[in-house]
């Protein structure tokens, strides 16, 4: 008898802790569930007093975070001293052949002036061969590096080109030198800086492509925008076997961004085209170029540098770099677990800084979808 209520005791002791272990199981799955399911959300920023200038040594506790007006928790946060990983884009096409030279001191002078810990990667574009065309493309002279030999060799290998893939390009950065996901150090911290006009003239791509995917890597977006448009409107007027000419694609979207949805007569011709129809498409193309960088730069926290000659971006690119060495990255996972790939907005508050104190960030993501 003793042996048998020996036996269901250890029976009872079995079940009771099985119970318990699954329940400690179950207890624990909400927690698992969250970070499986939810991506970090990064958001670098950069905060400026009154006077404009970058406030230095702020602390997690100095920031409130909130996505649709819901506060979030922030859970990870890096310091303007954290390094940054980025991308340098320089536009060798058009009108700034004939300063090359120029183009790659001041990008030297770039590189020079970042940190470090900083990663650099140098993409141009470059004239290739397709079948018996030449076409331009985008060229990765470099891939993301810290060594600055190997940075400096791949800006005095660079070349010119026939044309502007801008579009493309800025998707090869995208989805070639940021291919693999940040290591820690860099979470957040990945940066475009372009050196260009911003007007296209051969992608396949287009726009919105290069805007869905830039928001939905966390790219912040730097422009150095050289304005090229005396030079373009020099050549572009009269005989038009001699003038440049526009692209078939760039008087293609010129139609589409002035007469969307009307029948208005789409002449495709160069030559066809008064010189008042040709400086009316110049207008619009670098009126676009201007309005999609601003778009760019503003929605993840970037700015646009305008310059008025190449001679100036050397100091435009200091300014970058200065302001690349004092952003702050927050990290937070999103209290609305949808993955239904809509768009979520960020606001940033500041806590306990003086008044006119300013906060300038990504403005929001798009939400991943649920895998099928």
């Amino acid at each position: 008898m003793a042996r048998i209520l020996i036996f269901l005791m250890l029976m009872v002791a079995c079940l009771f802790a099985a119970t318990v272990s699954a329940q400690d199981k179950k207890a624990s799955e909400p927690d698992d569930v969250v970070r499986i399911d939810t991506e970090l959300v990064d958001v670098p920023v950069v905060v400026t007093d009154r006077a404009g200038k970058p406030v230095l040594n702020l602390k997690q506790k100095n920031f409130v975070v909130y996505e649709d007006n819901a506060k979030q928790d922030v859970t990870d946060f890096a310091a303007t001293n954290a390094p940054f990983e980025v991308a340098v884009l320089l536009d060798t096409s058009g009108s700034t052949r004939s300063e090359l030279d120029l183009i790659k001191r001041a990008a030297q002078q770039f590189v020079d002036s970042l940190r470090p810990g900083d990663r650099v990667s140098i993409v141009a574009f470059k004239s290739g061969v397709e079948g018996s065309r030449t076409v331009p493309a985008a060229d990765v002279l470099c891939p993301l590096s810290s060594d600055r030999n190997v940075l400096r060799a791949a800006i005095d290998k660079m070349s010119t080109s026939n044309g502007t893939p801008y579009y493309d390009t800025l998707l090869t950065i995208a989805s070639k030198v940021f291919a693999d996901a940040p290591k820690e150090p860099y979470r957040g911290r990945r940066a475009l800086v372009a050196l260009t006009d911003g007007v296209d003239s051969t992608s396949a791509a287009d726009f919105d492509e290069a805007k869905e995917l830039y928001a939905k890597e966390s790219l912040i977006s730097f422009f150095i925008k050289v304005d090229t448009r005396p030079f373009f409107e020099e050549g572009l007027l009269g005989d038009c076997e001699s003038a440049i000419r526009f692209s078939k694609s760039q008087i293609r979207r010129y139609y589409q961004k002035s007469f969307r949805g009307t029948d208005i007569e789409k002449v495709t011709d160069f030559c066809q085209l008064g010189d008042f129809e040709r400086l009316a498409i110049s207008k619009k193309l670098y009126d676009v170029a201007e309005a999609e960088m601003n778009m760019l730069a503003k929605s993840s926290g970037g700015r646009v540098f305008p310059v008025e000659e190449l001679s100036e971006a050397r100091l435009a690119f200091r300014s970058v770099a200065a302001e690349i060495g004092t952003k702050y990255s927050l990290g937070y996972y999103s209290s609305n677990e949808k993955r239904d790939g809509t768009f979520r907005k960020i606001r940033i508050e500041l806590k306990d800084l003086p008044p006119g104190t300013q906060v300038r960030a990504r403005e929001g993501y798009i939400a991943p979808l649920r895998q099928q």
